[in-house]
């Protein structure tokens, strides 16, 4: 074989291409769906297939990506171009605590406050090149919805800024869990939040948890009642049902909605709540035999528990 159809040979799988690369496998699929940064083959089972050509591509991809520019504005550009962008400007470096997340934070935030929809979508997706899944949701996702909550409360952020970086934060997060391709076998995920929690970034953040995890997981939306909770688990045959409780800390008629959702439920379904509020519905969550997560470590740790007793 000849060194261009070496080059051009569809012989790497995506796990192969994702270490050879750096990007996680659900960024990938992502690059090539939305800006066809590349075009793999499809073997007879469906599995995406790349080429040592593909390969360079991503990692020259990867190295403008980090250099401040998104991918949106250098997918089409051919790949000397993207050397010379990569060769012209350095990579972030982490910050006086040596956490390469908290170099975005901040920025975000400032994104935010300018309301710069291009900005904070650039400093996200230079987040997800950077750091792994579990890093940018963990120390840049969750640490950034806290600070924008907080902001908001003290007034230093008005309700349109808040609602801007949740929009854009919300398709980042609808993205991740959409972006990963999980084989019809996996356990079934639904993720919600109950009716009047309308604060749905929380459970947009499990269902990208549970996706990287291995799990088919579907978003339902927020501030939906037991009755149409149960029949969704019902329809997907869910093995778990997961709550994000937010806010409010006090709603006196959630507690029987829970009751409720638990009798609806199947025996074999499981339900997991978290969040900010869900410490204050520990009572009947534990009188439901709901497993509470306090983090998402915490939830892995869950998930894994749960698809081993299935397998």
């Amino acid at each position: 074989m000849s060194s261009t159809a070496l080059t051009t040979a569809l012989r790497h799988p995506i796990g192969v291409v994702a270490r050879r690369t750096g990007l996680k496998p659900d960024l990938i699929r992502a690059w090539e769906r939305r800006y066809g940064a590349v075009a793999p083959g499809r073997s007879d089972t469906r599995r995406r297939f790349y080429s040592d050509a593909d390969v360079e591509r991503l990692r020259l991809l990867r190295r403008v990506v980090e250099t401040g520019r998104s991918i949106g504005q250098v997918a089409i550009l051919s790949n000397e171009e993207l050397e010379a962008l990569a060769a012209a400007e350095p990579s972030p470096t982490p910050d006086a605590n040596g956490d390469v997340a908290g170099t975005f934070l901040e920025p975000c935030l400032a994104a935010a406050r300018r309301l710069d929809v291009a900005e904070l979508e650039l400093h996200l997706e230079r987040a997800s090149v950077a750091l792994s899944r579990n890093s940018l949701l963990e120390r840049l996702m969750v640490p950034l919805l806290h600070r924008l909550g907080e902001l908001w409360q003290k007034g230093e952020l008005r309700p349109t800024h808040e609602h801007l970086a949740s929009a854009v934060v919300r398709s980042f997060l609808g993205g991740m869990y959409r972006a990963c391709d999980t084989p019809a076998t996996a356990p079934h995920l639904l993720a919600t939040t109950p009716a009047r929690q309308r604060h749905e970034l929380g459970a947009l953040i499990v269902a990208a948890v549970a996706a990287g995890e291995g799990w088919r997981a579907t978003y339902l939306g927020p501030d939906l009642p037991p009755e149409e909770i149960a029949a969704a688990a019902r329809e997907k045959g869910a093995r778990v049902v997961a709550l994000s409780l937010v806010y409010p800390p006090d709603d006196p008629l959630l507690g029987d909605d829970l009751r409720r959702l638990r009798r609806l439920l199947p025996s074999t379904t499981a339900m997991i709540a978290g969040g900010r509020a869900a410490p204050a519905y520990g009572e009947v969550l534990d009188e439901i035999g709901s497993v509470r997560a306090a983090d998402l470590p915490a939830l892995r740790r869950e998930l894994e528990r749960l698809r081993r007793s299935v397998s």
